[in-house]
């Protein structure tokens, strides 16, 4: 019998890869391709929604090619995408209006400010979960409908489409203007700010608040749905599963029971607890989410924990300082010394996100004398992704009531092994991480599967993660707790630093 294979597409803030699993969960192939950052200006980032589908139909024939596969031996595509960054394009020629404005865009601060004044604020997060801030997607999609002549027009005559990253796709590798299924799931769609929580919905109340036209919205579905078939690139493929790449990586990590909680450390770095069928508000910083939800069953809810700058610190510390040449190279420069020597950075260079939100946070280093060397500052720079990290665990398990017993670990980070050591040093809990470290693409498989029937249930996937490291916490529990009473002494100092 011919090898079956699942296809996950992820399409991340910094490229778009294309991954073949087998049934054990196993990496069978890869193709990747990156796409261009746009800084028009400071504060605005954005990307070129052609550009990623053309690099989905680079990479998905490629993946194919390097397993000997076809797409008779793919039993089904499962999308995970970066979150929150919009794209709008025309519904009749499939030309997007403008580039798409990336999650890490903050152009809407004085929009969100505007807004956090106007009558019916208060119910955003009740109803979203979600504060209003500059991270999510309907501060953007308001700018671009304010801001392009015509557009507002356009989309309240139907014109004009609106998705994120995984509806782009969707819609395109379904046939695009011939017939392009226009969807999204209910993990991307509770990131926009837009949808009721509760319901699963578009919420009228906030799209008025907004000023969003419905008509420009997609169809929200489950996780793992047939959301349609490959008409464009590969076709034949059905397309199974769509998930925010957090949400997708809390499903690879097999987070599937209350409590459970991962960490992806990338770029920045997204903390992820399962808070089961129980909707759970957050009093402590947190994000009220959803984690997944399996077509026909109940959906499962997350607190999240969304950190901003932590691999990009360590990018700062060899591009911009230039104390190191390669991003591996921080590990062995802060093996050089035992201790911080009383520095600590707090990376706020576009403000705090959880639990602090405070936008108008700028970064600092604190405690600098005649003493320290780059040495303690390497040390320093993945302390302040440990204490990060500890931030916002202290907020999950007092939003949830438990606490967490070990944290699963994926992503580029994670070969840092010092600075997995600190994490479970502070957390005061094992960390783990498994042997397929693509745990975003192998989500998107895991839930692409299920959906038809590749894999039988959640416990069949279970069955498939394997503990490739553990590292146990080491610290004194005095130094811990002087050393967090320092760490948070040093936020502080970054509070209202922009007026």
């Amino acid at each position: 019998m011919a090898q079956r294979y699942v296809m996950a597409i992820d399409q991340g803030t910094t490229s778009t890869r294309c991954i073949l699993f087998d049934q054990r969960g196993r990496l069978v192939s890869v193709a990747q391709r990156e796409h261009q950052q746009y800084f028009p200006r400071p504060g605005w980032v954005e990307q070129d929604a052609v550009e990623i589908w053309r690099n989905v139909d680079r990479v998905v024939p490629r993946a194919l090619r390097d397993a000997g596969a076809s797409a008779a031996d793919v039993v089904a595509l499962g999308i995970a995408n970066q979150r929150e960054t919009a794209v709008v394009w025309d519904r009749h020629t499939g030309v997007p209006i403008g580039r798409a404005i990336v999650w890490q865009d903050i152009r809407t601060e004085n929009l969100v400010r505007e807004l956090e004044r106007a009558p019916g604020s208060e119910r955003i997060r009740e109803r979203s979960g979600l504060p209003l801030a500059t991270y999510f997607t309907a501060p953007r999609l308001r700018w671009m409908l304010d801001a392009i002549p015509g557009m507002r027009e356009r989309a309240e005559r139907g014109d004009v489409l609106f998705g994120t990253m995984e509806t782009w796709l969707i819609w395109n590798l379904t046939g695009g203007v011939d017939g392009g299924v226009h969807a999204t799931d209910v993990t991307n769609a509770s990131r926009t700010l837009l949808m009721n929580l509760a319901t699963l919905s578009w919420d009228d109340d906030l799209l008025a608040f907004f000023g969003i036209p419905r008509q420009m919205l997609p169809q929200i579905r489950p996780s793992t749905d047939i959301f349609g078939e490959t008409r464009r690139v590969v076709p034949g493929i059905k397309i199974a599963a769509a998930l925010g790449d957090q949400h997708a990586a809390l499903f690879g990590q097999t987070c599937f029971a209350r409590g459970e909680t991962k960490c992806t450390y990338g770029t920045g770095s997204f903390l992820l607890m399962n808070t089961g069928t129980t909707l759970v508000r957050s009093t402590h910083g947190l994000l009220t989410t959803i984690g997944y939800q399996v077509a026909g069953e109940r959906v499962v809810y997350a607190l999240e924990g969304s950190i901003a700058v932590t691999g990009s610190l360590v990018q700062w510390f060899r591009d911009s300082l230039g104390l190191i040449n390669s991003a591996p190279e921080i590990e062995t420069l802060a093996r050089t010394v035992d201790d911080n020597g009383g520095c600590y950075i707090v990376p706020a260079f576009s403000g705090l996100f959880a639990p602090h939100w405070r936008s108008e946070a700028r970064g600092i280093i604190a405690g600098l004398t005649s003493y320290i060397t780059k040495g303690h500052l390497a040390r320093a720079v993945l302390e302040s992704t440990a204490w990060q990290t500890r931030e916002v665990v202290d907020a999950m398990n007092a939003d949830a009531g438990l606490r967490s017993a070990t944290l699963k670990v994926d992503g580029g980070m994670t070969a840092d092994h010092l600075l997995m050591q600190l994490i479970a040093d502070v957390l005061d809990v094992p960390v783990m991480r498994p042997m397929v470290a693509e745990t975003v693409s192998l989500g998107a498989a895991y839930a692409a599967g299920l959906a038809v029937g590749y894999w039988p249930d959640l416990e069949g996937l279970r069955r498939n993660w394997h503990l490739a490291a553990r590292w146990m916490p080491q610290m004194d529990p005095t130094h811990r707790d002087t050393e967090y009473a320092n760490w948070q002494r040093a936020v502080k100092l970054t509070f209202d630093w922009v007026q």
